[in-house]
This record gives structure tokens, C-alpha cells and sequence, in this order.
């Protein structure tokens, strides 16, 4: 309900800016609000909501008041498509924000480049979003999905003893855009790109030979209707692989292969998922969650300081002021995009206006020393648009607790790893 009232206050806010004939700064997202990616997408709409009324609240951007256009694209491809035209050519907007998923993500960036504009990224983190060629291309998470495995490896390796570490490893995948680029790191294969056909990236040996760790039992599941949830888990169990590795395409999809690993009663020593950082994950699987392991971008202790309207707004500012709005705290879907919003505001204030090409300028020439200040950190990217010396964080779900314990020096409180797991 509290959403409902965020969106109708900015509306409210939009309105009367316009019946005033005071300038506005129009910004258009289409998000998953409903389909496959209907969760995350509805976090989405929160954090970019939340991070534009409370810009308004302290006066806007360069003493406008922004306009937030949002959209339901039902998890489509070609309805994102669609609506990210419709806010070029009919809305006429200044500024974009991205959408959820690699799967939407990437065609869109077609959409976005050929009419110039920034296209900032919450969540596409499939390589091939950044070899097309497309210029001012910022993504706001640590890196591409092909290199999320560099962190379990590294995990394995620091904080493992030799003797404990999993000697074999069942992979097993939806055959989607984002899990498919995850997996393709952790296997070594090569990527290629769908144009033309050319390599990408030869991602050999891969993080798990890397790790010393044998694959012997490796599956995918097709990106829609997959049910037969028992028979691959069954599957797993008798690869007797000591390592599971599940990537799966959303969180929904994460709590299915918990529960049926649960029911025939796996006892791996490590398991590592690509989704699962949501609370929904949690009250999913409740107690067969412990010991899980999974990258994130984000988490509600990291002692990051960022800027909102001119001003110092910290992560912890941040959790206390979505608590306040909704009534519950915030996840990584939530917070990416907030941190989207903050760095295209900064943006349009580095550039004076909403010139897309000087606010690309800007965002290109920011560096470590001077960079864009979010709630997920400092962000710096490099010439294809993948952020510069940010690790992914390595989260592990303990008695309902989502707690960060990889890299151990990022910052100060980490968790220690709970290991080996066992059964479910």
C-alpha cells in the first residue's frame, strides 16, 4: 500500500509542477512488474520510486522536479522494447533507467544506443550486453556474471582448509541469458557473440578446474515451464557431487530446487546458488537454507557513503528511510536500483543538464579517486561499461540471517563461513 501511496505522491508532485509551468525532468523505466521476473521487478519499482520522491522531497535536480514514467514490460522482451520507445519518441523523456534481467537488458541496449541515450544497468550482467559496441553502457553492479565464480573460487581457496575443500561439483542450470553466462565462467566455455558469431571471451580452464574441483554431473532446464523439480535433484544426489552449484533465473526458481533437495535429502558439502539474497528465498526454505552460499552486490551492513540531492546518504540511511516507506527492509533488488537513480542524479548534475551525451561524459571520466558515490559503493567503469575494481560479495544464509562472509577485507563485521554444510 505504501508504494501505491509513493507513486501516487510523485504523480501528485508531477502534476502540480506542470500545472505551475515549471520545468520537469522526465525519466522512464520499464520494469517486470509482472511474469517471470515479477518480484525482483516490484523491488525495482520501489527503489527507483523511493530514491526519486526523496529527491523531490529535497528540491529535485538542478531545481526541477523529476517525472518518473514506469511501466509494466510482463517480463518480455519486445514489450520492453517497445516501452523504452514509447518514452523516447511519445514521453519525449531526458533520462532512462534500465530494467531487470539480461534477457530484457540486452536488447533494449540496442534500443537505448541508437538514439543516444545513457543507459545505466541494474541487472544485465551477461558479457555479451558489452562487446555489441554500444557506447555509454554503465552498469551498477560489481562486474559481469561470466566472472562471478572468480569469488567461490577465491572463497574456496582462503577460507577452506585444503582437506575440506569440495573435491567434485554437480552444475546445474536454467537455460537463460544470465545463468548461462554465470555457468560459462564457472565451466571454462567460451562466449561468443550471437551477431556474428565471434568469441567474446575464452573463459578456460574456468573457476572450478581453477579450484581444483572435478564436474561430474552438469544439467539445464529450460527457460520456461520446468517443473520436474524431484528427478533432477534425485540426480544430483546420485552424481554424489560434494559441491552443488544451482543457477537458477530467479528466486522462485532457487526455492523449487531447495525444497527438492530437501525431499531426497542431499548432504553436499557446499552448495553455491546465483539467485536467493531475497527474504522470499528465506520464507521459502526456511531451515533448509543454512549454509547456502550466494554472491550479491549488496548488503544491509556494508558501510557505504553515497550522495542523494547534494547531500551525504549512507546505506544505513538508506535501510532506515525504506523501512520507514514500506514497512519492511530492503534487499539487493531494492538497492541496486536506488543506487541507479543516484548515480544518473549525479550525472545530470556533473553535466549542468540532461544532455545524454555530456551526462555519458561525465559518468565515462569518473575514477577511483573521483567516482559516483552510491549506497553499493563507488562506481568507476571501464571503456565497455563494467565497473573497475569492485569484488562481488559473498553472502551465506544462516538462521534466517543473510550474512556477508567473503571478502573478508572489504569491511569491518564479517560472518564467519559456516562449512561444510550438509544435508538440507
Amino acid at each position: 500500500m505504501k508504494l501505491n501511496r509513493t507513486m501516487l505522491a510523485l504523480a501528485t508532485t508531477a502534476t502540480l509542477a506542470a500545472t505551475a509551468g515549471l520545468a520537469e525532468i522526465k525519466i522512464g523505466a520499464s520494469l517486470p512488474l509482472t511474469g517471470a521476473f515479477s518480484i525482483a521487478g516490484a523491488k525495482h519499482e520501489q527503489g527507483y520510486g523511493l530514491c526519486v520522491k526523496m529527491i523531490n522531497d529535497r528540491g529535485g535536480i538542478l531545481g526541477q522536479q523529476v517525472d518518473l514514467i514506469m511501466s509494466d514490460n510482463r517480463s518480455d522482451p519486445a514489450t520492453a522494447i517497445n516501452q523504452y520507445e514509447r518514452f523516447i519518441n511519445v514521453d519525449k523523456v531526458d533520462a532512462v533507467f534500465g530494467t531487470f534481467s539480461s534477457r530484457l537488458t540486452f536488447p533494449v541496449a540496442n534500443i537505448l544506443a541508437k538514439n543516444g541515450y545513457v543507459h545505466p544497468i541494474p541487472a544485465g550482467g551477461a558479457l555479451r550486453i558489452y562487446t555489441q559496441g554500444h557506447e555509454n553502457l554503465f552498469y551498477f553492479q560489481p562486474n559481469a556474471a561470466e566472472y562471478v565464480g572468480a569469488s567461490l573460487q577465491g572463497l574456496i581457496t582462503d577460507l577452506v582448509a585444503e582437506g575440506d575443500r569440495p573435491a567434485t561439483a554437480a552444475v546445474v542450470a536454467a537455460d537463460d541469458f544470465f545463468a548461462n553466462a554465470v555457468e560459462a565462467g564457472f565451466l571454462g566455455h567460451k562466449v561468443m557473440d550471437p551477431a556474428d558469431g565471434s568469441e567474446v571471451a575464452d573463459l578456460a580452464p574456468g573457476y572450478l578446474a581453477g579450484a581444483g574441483i572435478e564436474v561430474v554431473y552438469s544439467e539445464k532446464w529450460p527457460e520456461e515451464g520446468f517443473n520436474d523439480w524431484l528427478n533432477l535433484a534425485n540426480s544430483i544426489k546420485r552424481s554424489g557431487a560434494e559441491l552443488i552449484i544451482a543457477l537458477t533465473a530467479s528466486a522462485e526458481e532457487a526455492v523449487q530446487i531447495t525444497r527438492a533437495l530437501k525431499t531426497v535429502r542431499a548432504e553436499p558439502k557446499m552448495v553455491y546458488y546465483s539467485q536467493g539474497t531475497q527474504v522470499e528465498f528465506y520464507e521459502g526454505t526456511q531451515e533448509a537454507s543454512d549454509a547456502i552460499l550466494m554472491h550479491t552486490s549488496w548488503h544491509p551492513d556494508a558501510p557505504y557513503v553515497g550522495t542523494l540531492a547534494g547531500e551525504e546518504f549512507t546505506n544505513a540511511d538508506f535501510v532506515e528511510a525504506f523501512t520507514a516507506e514500506f514497512g519492511f527492509a530492503p534487499d539487493e533488488d531494492a538497492a541496486i536500483p536506488f543506487a541507479v537513480c543516484q548515480g544518473i542524479e549525479q550525472a545530470i548534475v556533473g553535466a549542468g543538464s540532461t544532455d545524454n551525451d555530456a551526462m555519458g561524459d561525465w559518468l565515462a571520466a569518473r575514477t577511483n579517486d573521483d567516482p559516483v558515490r552510491t549506497i553499493l559503493g563507488r562506481f568507476s567503469w571501464d571503456d565497455v561499461g563494467l565497473p573497475l575494481d569492485k569484488p562481488f560479495l559473498v553472502a551465506q544464509w544462516n538462521g534466517g540471517e543473510l550474512q556477508f562472509v567473503y571478502p573478508t577485507d572489504e569491511f569491518a563485521d564479517v560472518s564467519g563461513l559456516v562449512h561444510p554444510k550438509g544435508g538440507f
